[in-house]
């Protein structure tokens, strides 16, 4: 791991292989080990970055909110304290909404983008009472403990997963119960409440890239993921069967064979 100073505190990454970079940022409430099959995969023939988030991991704990574009200037802190021009980028949820906002600020940084299970949309009133309720239980209980556990593993996971995929739901529950609630609150009120509509943004967006959806996302159900795809002009949309929220947790080989069929037809 290494720490890199960036306009949100001092961000935590894991930095393996060599060649060309893909970097890796993934949901909320996770960390850098979302994308250990990843790194497996790509390890010998890139540099795969794995970021721990701002609040999360062994990342700074977050003080206050933060911008979508703040965010973007984190990647870009990052690139430029590993010595990184130009990079691939992986991301997940709130990854695949930065990955957005960073190719559309800074196209002269990025090469392919693989967004997995994100929106370029603002959040519909649901979704913002939903998630302010579990911050304020998870506050009263000190953490995400049960029964908030069930919910963010319901939020996060399908009915395949959670039937077939044992170790997904460990890891989901294992990363959830690790974090600091008042940094990670932070995070939330960033990415939910006060989430902007990216949609004319991502509209400006010229590198590759590619939509992925999970058919059984409950997060951010297939037409909003395809909303998405269709703001990115020449985005390629792909959905993915068995599989919710957090794609490269519950099916990575999947997901790596379409990101390096991506990036090599595409780099």
């Amino acid at each position: 791991m290494q720490r890199i100073t960036t306009p949100l505190g001092e961000v935590a990454v894991s930095v393996s292989g060599n060649g060309p970079a893909i970097v890796m940022l993934p949901s909320l409430l996770m960390d850098h080990t979302l994308w250990a099959a990843q790194v497996e995969h790509f390890a010998g023939r890139f540099t795969t970055v794995a970021v721990d988030p701002p609040g999360h991991g062994k990342s700074d704990r977050l003080t206050r909110t933060f911008s979508f574009d703040e965010c973007a200037e984190v990647l870009r802190a990052i690139l430029d304290g590993l010595a990184i021009e130009r990079a691939h980028l992986l991301g997940n949820s709130w990854g695949a909404m930065i990955g957005g906002t960073f190719a559309a600020r800074h196209p002269d940084r990025i090469g392919c983008a693989v967004l997995m299970n994100g929106t370029a949309s603002p959040p519909p009133g649901r979704q913002r009472f939903e998630y302010g309720a579990l911050l304020a239980v998870a506050r009263l209980l000190g953490g995400i403990r049960p029964p908030l556990t069930r919910s963010v593993v319901r939020a996060f996971l399908g009915p395949t997963s959670l039937r077939e995929r044992p170790a997904a739901v460990r890891h989901v529950l294992a990363a959830a119960r690790a974090v600091d609630v008042r940094s990670v609150s932070y995070a939330i009120r960033s990415v939910v409440p006060m989430r902007p509509d990216q949609t004319d943004l991502f509209a400006t967006i010229r590198t590759p890239v590619l939509v992925v959806a999970g058919r059984e996302d409950a997060t951010f159900p297939l037409p909003e993921v395809r909303r998405m795809a269709d703001a990115i002009p020449d985005a390629r949309f792909q959905v993915l069967d068995g599989a919710a929220h957090l794609v490269a947790l519950e099916v990575p080989d999947v997901v790596n064979k379409l990101a390096e069929e991506f990036i090599d037809r595409h780099a």
